[in-house]
């Protein structure tokens, strides 16, 4: 009995001390030595592991020695460094360092199937990529763009890629005077932006449609757009006004010109509010820029610009006296909603001015106007309702204060004559 009892103590034991030599030794496989000692140094060596635990690859399972290589088990630095350790690498191997995972469309399949897995080849036909296969370290490569150890996916406010933060992540380089003096191109492109009708749009009413540096310039291949390429960059938000200028007559004269299109009177990066003022002949047309005085283009704009104010001031009669109706409490809500017609077929001859063609613009004018003209009729009988309604209630006042004086006397004679009544 006792061997049996000794014996069972002895098979605990063993089965105790196996359990907690492989507890420890699970521990030990699941330690990550490379930021356990990481964590003990300072400044550049504890950076990585402070920003890597924001950091997207973190948040996939993935850690150090998936892109360093190593043995992270190995609490020996040594035993660390493997053959397998490819360490920090050069600046020009960076785009490939990255590739080596982002263009494995078996391995990023894993993690998002929807990810792209082009970005180098991309890489490689910017203006960047030509510039680094040439040796010029000075460009702009994966890190540049998306930080180190604490990249955050794109959707993320905090990441260096969301839409709001793109044009600063982009005027690191561009907006530094010093460092861009060797490529010879401007450094305003930031204060600019910041100035434009879609930096108003983003920042102010928070639009995420609204285009950044990438958007018109792409971002993996980024490369300044071609002459001729600029009305279909811009018509990507703005699918209208660059398919009625592509069929204008400036299509062709930019072409052959070499202008850049849309630019030319709209600007590239500081793309103010287009406005009224910008058509015709006056002080802040932009027409003047290209045809003089005496030209038939010159005449055309002058006309243009002539229908479109008289539009516009018909409309804003109309407005106002609907306005003065509804403030005299006569109803008009149907009138109201015939104006927003008429304030949308405003908003398409404003569209159709880059076909600069103005059989069309009077025609859409003239579509216009009628409806402007039953809205004004409208507005005109609703005053001479109001009218109506004011005077009637001046009548009716006036009788009533009549009619109530008349009762008063009334009752005032009957009140004389009450005390010689007998009883």
């Amino acid at each position: 009995m006792k061997t049996q009892k000794m014996e069972k103590i002895i098979n605990l034991l063993s089965i105790f001390a196996l359990a907690i030599f492989f507890f420890n030794l699970s521990l030990h496989a699941q330690k990550d030595y490379c930021i356990e000692c990481h964590q003990e140094l300072e400044d550049e060596l504890l950076a990585p592991v402070e920003t890597f635990k924001m950091d997207i690859h973190q948040q996939f399972g993935l850690s150090c020695a998936d892109c360093h290589g190593g043995n992270p088990s190995e609490e020996d630095i040594d035993l660390a460094k493997d053959k397998t350790f490819k360490g920090i690498p050069q600046r020009s191997q960076i785009p490939e360092f990255c590739a080596s995972c982002h263009s494995n469309s078996s391995y990023i399949r894993r993690f998002n199937p929807s990810l792209r897995v082009d970005q180098l080849d991309l890489y490689w036909t910017s203006e960047h990529g030509h510039l680094l296969k040439k040796g010029d370290t000075k460009v702009a490569l994966c890190t540049d763009c998306h930080a180190t150890h604490g990249i955050q996916a794109a959707a993320h406010p905090k990441s260096w890629t969301f839409p709001w933060n793109i044009p600063e992540t982009c005027s690191r380089c561009h907006s530094d005077k010093d460092y861009m003096k060797d490529y010879k191109i401007s450094t305003s492109q930031l204060d600019d932006y910041k100035e434009s009708v879609h930096a108003h749009a983003l920042f102010e009413k928070k639009d995420l449609s609204a285009p950044v540096c990438n958007d018109c310039h792409g971002n993996h291949g980024a490369s300044p757009p071609e002459v001729t390429s600029i009305a279909f960059v811009c018509r990507q938000c703005h699918p209208s006004a660059g398919e009625l200028f592509s069929q204008s007559p400036h299509k062709k004269a930019f072409d052959e010109m070499g202008l850049y299109e849309c630019e030319v009177c709209h600007g590239n990066h500081k793309i103010l509010p287009p406005s009224d003022e910008m058509l015709g002949t006056g002080e802040k047309a932009v027409c003047t820029q290209c045809h003089e005085p005496d030209s038939e283009p010159y005449q055309i704009a002058s006309r243009i610009k002539e229908k479109l104010d008289e539009f516009i001031q018909k409309i804003q009669i109309a407005e106002n006296l609907l306005e003065r109706a509804d403030r005299q409490g006569v109803e008009v809500s149907e009138p109201k909603f015939r104006l927003i017609e008429a304030n949308t077929m405003l908003v398409m001859v404003r569209n159709l001015t880059h076909s600069f063609s103005l059989p069309e613009i009077e025609e859409k004018v003239a579509d216009g106007e009628k409806v402007v003209a039953e809205v004004t009729r409208a507005g005109e009988d609703a005053l001479r309702e109001a009218k109506f309604r004011k005077t009637g209630l001046i009548i009716a006042t006036c009788f009533i204060f009549l009619l109530s004086i008349a009762l008063f006397l009334k009752i005032k004679q009957i009140t004389r004559r009450a005390p010689y009544e007998s009883p």
